[in-house]
């Protein structure tokens, strides 16, 4: 897989949590340590993408 598409992929995986996130806050009786959960991982993906493009750039310089 190449960077380009493994970024696609998990840009894609942020937006569905992101979308997760909103829908799991949209109802009340959601659990509270659900949505941790969600947010950590989103976190964790983002850290992921940043690497990859920081990565990326210093490869190419």
């Amino acid at each position: 897989m190449s960077m380009q598409s493994h970024l696609a992929e998990l840009e894609k995986r942020h937006q569905a949590l992101e979308e997760e996130i909103t829908e799991c806050l949209t109802h009340p009786a959601v659990d509270d340590l659900r949505i941790v959960e969600l947010k950590r991982r989103k976190l964790l993906v983002k850290d992921e993408i940043e690497r990859l493009r920081l990565h990326g750039r210093a490869s190419v310089h």
